[in-house]
This record gives structure tokens, C-alpha cells and sequence, in this order.
């Protein structure tokens, strides 16, 4: 099979653009709980109605338009993942705006860049500190301004404009009629937001998504998703809500009364999730990993290593025949595995359930390559996780699994809406209700779309159900110097599934044998040193450092010789070099935490040298 697609499961026809879902939503269930919102001084969330987040969207709206924001206007947002920022989202879509979100953590030259290519004409900044960084990129590149404003209070003597409350107090005349009138301008074919893609492989682009790029992968998600996306669930936003796959499940929320909670620290949300209680996850399967290796090391703090690694194992036998089950397949009975997992779940996946709220009935898992036996292990213990894949032209997911059809290997068949084609040279296009349809840059579409569909730059095919499984990138793709050429994705992301290990890059091009490097986890790699006694230093910024530790390279060459027996013998990777690197440095990794391979390479040059050596 060369093509798969599903037909659209919701019309469009009665929605004129985004805003509409809001408007739809808050005449339905005016007084049900759409947010909470945390009170750092109460130590509690309050709960915000859909009439009450409308009202205040509609203010806002009022006030960008009393302080000049004209339809089609370019409005950024940098702030951290919290309610404001849904609040700016929607206010400035009811002012007739185009959203250009920044990412919270840009350095001052790439928020200029993105400032003046979208030609941004007001901007809010989640801080007075990011209001100053917003307001210096505007004057600089634009001139003339309708100002920088923060979301955060009580800081309006140092921010450039003063806060999102000034500007609601400066829209009061501003009537309801003029806004109707503005909300109403926006068609399904006009732009909603210009996202800049984070750049792992050249220059960020301006992808232009369309109001319709919105409603269809909204509309057609929530229906492909009721199960789990419903009024009676909960979910917590920690993603960045810069990113679109964020923005995308906030708006598949609200349309769908399902409440949401916003952590802008991701480093707080195991201790958050006892009182939010979720129903629903989205996380990146790094997230998934640190769940996993907490549990396995305080098994092994307690001398229970050996029963941990049974009880991994019986999990991933039993996601493995649930999985079966879901296929339709016949399984034997098996009374022993039956048992063993009763007993495991009492010992440790009831309490791992417990971690996670004790109310996760599903998580979805996207941004990266999820390992299989990661997934079948969740499933184990009664939290499926449902693979999907997606880029910002897409809208976020182009596919995924579906409850009752999860098969991990996979990120699963199109979304409604969607079609999935294999070229003839592996690569992954797309077209459908979330493929975009161009870059805010003409020159950028050059080599962009073929015969109408996208080109994603992934390598995949597709199994006899239409399901897509990926197979790396174009760009990773490696040719040694005797004319192999490897894709290095599988073997990395094996060995990645070692808690110590937050990166693998297999390196070999032009070279005539296989190695890598292998960047450690900052926070893993302590924890195991301190337990080892061994003492690492820490990398200075721009510095990728070596790490030349016999008894560490010996816990890893486990990982490695694991990885290679997965692989074909001219894919296995002969030598390797352990690395530690500034994860937190923005030239290193993207705001969405995947590393720039050409940066580590260039940085790491001589460590890679001395594996040829």
C-alpha cells in the first residue's frame, strides 16, 4: 500500500472560523468548568466557567481593538503554558488577529527575527521581562507600535505598556456589535496564526495556518476521540502553548467541555497531578521514560530489582495480548501470566496509576519516537498510550492510534480528514483538512509539495491496516564509505529507552564503520553518579564534553549491544563516546527539546574525530 486516507467524520459548514467554537460552546454549557486556574497564594485551583473565560476574552478583544488592532493584524504571544495565554489566543482571533506564537525561552535575535517577518504590530509577553524583549524586537524592526504588554499583575511600572488589564480597562468602549462585527470578519480560508517552525534543520519557516486548518482538525479529532475528549474528563496542558500541538488539544478541549489545567513548569507536574486528578495526558515519551526509571530505581532503593524486572516484563506481555485482544486475534488463556499481573499490579502498577492521579485512562505520546516496549509496558499496567504523529503543517497530528486500535510500532492510521502517501523514495506526504498551504516565504514552498500533498522530510510505509510506521528522517539518513546508506532512527531511539541516555546520534557518514555519541540525561545521570560515587563536571555553556568514565561506559555498552541486536550488522554501531551537554541551551535543542544534530556534531568535532582514531 502507497496511500491511506479516512473520510472527514465532522462538516465545517456551520462554522465561519475558530472563534465560532467558542461562541458554539458557551451558548451550550454557559456554567460548566472549562479551566482551573492555580492560586499560588491559596494553594488551590479556582474553577473558570466557559462564561467566564468568554467574558474575558471578550474583553481583551475589546481592548486590542480600542488600542488599534485592525483585522488581519499580527499579534505575538511569549509567555510560558498558563490560562492568560488561552485568554490571548481567543481575544485576539475575536479582534480579527493573526497569532504569531514565540516561544517563552527565544533568545533576543530570534524574537526579532520572528517580530519583523510576521510584521507583529502588538505584542504580549508573559513577563515584564519578556514585554521588554517583545517591545525592543518591535522598535527595532517595525518602528511605529501598538506596544509590548504583560500577562503577569502588579508589574506595570516595569513593563513597557502595562498589563493585560490596562488594556481590557481601555476597550470599555469598544461596544458589543463592534465586536460582533470584527469576530465575524475572519473566513475559514483566512490566516489564523503563523507558527515558526523551531528550526532542527535550517531556518525557521513561517508556517500560515488557515482558520479551516483549525475547525477541520478540531472538528474531526473530537469526534475520533470522544471516548476521551468529553465533558466529563480533565486533562493538564504542560506542553508549550507555542507549540501548535498544545494550542490544538486546548481548542479540541474547550470545544468539547473537557476541563484544563496549565502547568508552566513541567518539573511540577507529578506533584500537581495528585490534585488535578486527569483523565487524559499529552506528553513526550521522555516523559514516559522518567516515569518508568523512577519506579525501577525505588524498586531497586528497596532491594526489590529482581521483582521489578519481572514485573516490567509481565507488562509488557500483558499490553502485548491486550493488544492481541484489540486485533481481534485469538490468545491462549494464560493462567500464569493472569496471576503474575494481579500480583504486580498490587505490588507496583496500582501505585505507578496513583503517580499519574489515579484517573489516566489514556495518554497521548507525540514529538518523538516512542519505544514499543514503552508503550506495551503503560498498556501493562492499565494506561494505554496512543502514538500519534504530526508536524506544525499539519495542524499537529496527521495520524494516530485510536482507543480499542492501538499498535504500538506505529503512530497509526490518517486522522479524519487526512491522507498518508508513501513516494516511491519512502518519504512521508500529506494533504488534507490540517495540511497548510504554504509558508508565510514563497521561496520556502520550493520543493515543498509534490503533486499536491506536502512533503514531511520523514521516511515511513505503511503496514496492511494504513497504519503509518516511521522509519527517521531524510536529512539523518547516513551513507558510509562503503555506500551503505542507514537510517539511524530505530537504533538510536533503543538505546534512548535507557533512563541515562536523553540522546543517541549516530554518526558514520563518509566514515567506514558506525559510532556514536550519547548525551546523558542531566538529571538520570546525576542521580546514578551519586549512587556510583563517581563525579561528573558540568558541561560550560556551548560545550558538548566528553565523559570519560570506564564504569559508566561499561553501564551503557549494555544499551548499545542491545540496540545493535536490533539492527542488521552493517547498521550496528562499533564504538561509542558519552557526552555531556547544556540541554537547556537554546543553540543546542529546540524550544520542543529535539536535538540539532549538525550543532552537536560541529560542537562535539573532535570527540567524534577521536572515534576514528
Amino acid at each position: 500500500m502507497i496511500e491511506s486516507s479516512t473520510p472527514p467524520l465532522a462538516a465545517l459548514d456551520d462554522y465561519g472560523n475558530v472563534t465560532d467554537l467558542l461562541v458554539a460552546r458557551a451558548a451550550a454549557a454557559p456554567d460548566h468548568v472549562a479551566f482551573e486556574v492555580e492560586n499560588t497564594h491559596a494553594g488551590a485551583w479556582k474553577p473558570i466557567t466557559t462564561r467566564a473565560f468568554s467574558n474575558e476574552v471578550r474583553a481583551l478583544a475589546k481592548g486590542f481593538m480600542a488600542r488599534g488592532i485592525q483585522a488581519g493584524d499580527p499579534i505575538a504571544i511569549m509567555a510560558p503554558t498558563r490560562y492568560e495565554w488561552a485568554v490571548a489566543d481567543l481575544a485576539a482571533w475575536f479582534a480579527g488577529a493573526v497569532v504569531v506564537p514565540i516561544y517563552d525561552t527565544s533568545s533576543p535575535s530570534q524574537v526579532k527575527a520572528i517580530v519583523a517577518d510576521a510584521g507583529v504590530r502588538l505584542a504580549i509577553g508573559g513577563t515584564a521581562e519578556h514585554a521588554q524583549l517583545l517591545q525592543n524586537a518591535l522598535t527595532q524592526s517595525n518602528g511605529a507600535t501598538l506596544g509590548a504588554w504583560t500577562m503577569d499583575v502588579g508589574t506595570p511600572a516595569t513593563a513597557p505598556s502595562g498589563t493585560l488589564a490596562d488594556l481590557v480597562a481601555g476597550g470599555i468602549d469598544v461596544t458589543d456589535e463592534e465586536l460582533e462585527a470584527r469576530r465575524t470578519t475572519a473566513t475559514q480560508d483566512d490566516p489564523a496564526t503563523i507558527v515558526y517552525t523551531s528550526g532542527t534543520t535550517g531556518e525557521p519557516k513561517g508556517v500560515v495556518l488557515t482558520h479551516r486548518n483549525f475547525l477541520g482538525q478540531v472538528l474531526n479529532i473530537a469526534a475520533a476521540y470522544h471516548e476521551i475528549v468529553n465533558e466529563d474528563g480533565n486533562t493538564v496542558i504542560f506542553l508549550p502553548l507555542a507549540h501548535v500541538l498544545a494550542r490544538g488539544l486546548q481548542l479540541i478541549c474547550l470545544a468539547s467541555g473537557m476541563r484544563i489545567a496549565h502547568l508552566s513548569d513541567p518539573s511540577t507536574v507529578v506533584a500537581a497531578l495528585d490534585t488535578l486528578r486527569p483523565t487524559f495526558l499529552v506528553v513526550v515519551p521522555r516523559v514516559l521514560q522518567k516515569i518508568q526509571a523512577a519506579a525501577a530505581t525505588k524498586a531497586s532503593d528497596k532491594g526489590l530489582a529482581a521483582v521489578w524486572a519481572k514485573a516490567h516484563s509481565t507488562a509488557i506481555a500483558w499490553g502485548r495480548r491486550a493488544e492481541r485482544i484489540d486485533a481481534g486475534r485469538r490468545i491462549a488463556n494464560n493462567h500464569g501470566l493472569r496471576l503474575r499481573h494481579r500480583l504486580f499490579d498490587a505490588v507496583f502498577y496500582r501505585r505507578l496509576r496513583t503517580v499519574m492521579g489515579g484517573r489516566v485512562e489514556y495518554i497521548l505520546s507525540g514529538g518523538a519516537a516512542l519505544d514499543t516496549d514503552l508503550s506495551l509496558f503503560f498498556r501493562g499496567i492499565g494506561v494505554p498510550v496512543i502514538e500519534g504523529y504530526g508536524l506544525t503543517e499539519t495542524t499537529a497530528p496527521l495520524t494516530g492510534n485510536l482507543p480499542g486500535r492501538i499498535a504500538s510500532g506505529s503512530v497509526g492510521a490518517p486522522l479524519p480528514g487526512l491522507t498518508v502517501r508513501i513516494s516511491d523514495e519512502g518519504e512521508v506526504l500529506a494533504r488534507g483538512v490540517g495540511v497548510f498551504g504554504g509558508y508565510r516565504n514563497p521561496m520556502h514552498d520550493e520543493g515543498a509539495f509534490v503533486d499536491g500533498f506536502f512533503r514531511t522530510g520523514d521516511l515511513g510505509r505503511l503496514d496492511e491496516q494504513g497504519r503509518l510506521i516511521l522509519e527517521g528522517r531524510i536529512k539523518d539518513v547516513i551513507v558510509t564509505s562503503n555506500g551503505k546508506t542507514i537510517v539511524p532512527t530505530r537504533w538510536e531511539s533503543a538505546v534512548e529507552a535507557n533512563p541515562l541516555v536523553s540522546h543517541a546520534v549516530m554518526v558514520g557518514e563518509g566514515k567506514p564503520y558506525l559510532s556514536a555519541l550519547l548525551v546523558l540525561d542531566p538529571e538520570q545521570a546525576r542521580a546514578w553518579a551519586d549512587a556510583e560515587g563517581i563525579s561528573f563536571p558540568s558541561p560550560a555553556q556551548s560545550d558538548v564534553r566528553a565523559v570519560n568514565d570506564p564504569t559508566l561506559h561499561a553501564h551503557l555498552q549494555g544499551a548499545v549491544d542491545a540496540a545493535n541486536a536490533l539492527v542488521a550488522r552493517s547498521e550496528q554501531v562499533r564504538r561509542f563516546s558519552v557526552v555531556f551537554a547544556d540541554l537547556d541551551d537554546r543553540g543546542l535543542v529546540t524550544p520542543t527539546m529535539k536535538l540539532k544534530r549538525s550543532v552537536v556534531l560541529d560542537r562535539a568535532a573532535v570527540t567524534v574525530e577521536d572515534l576514528y582514531l
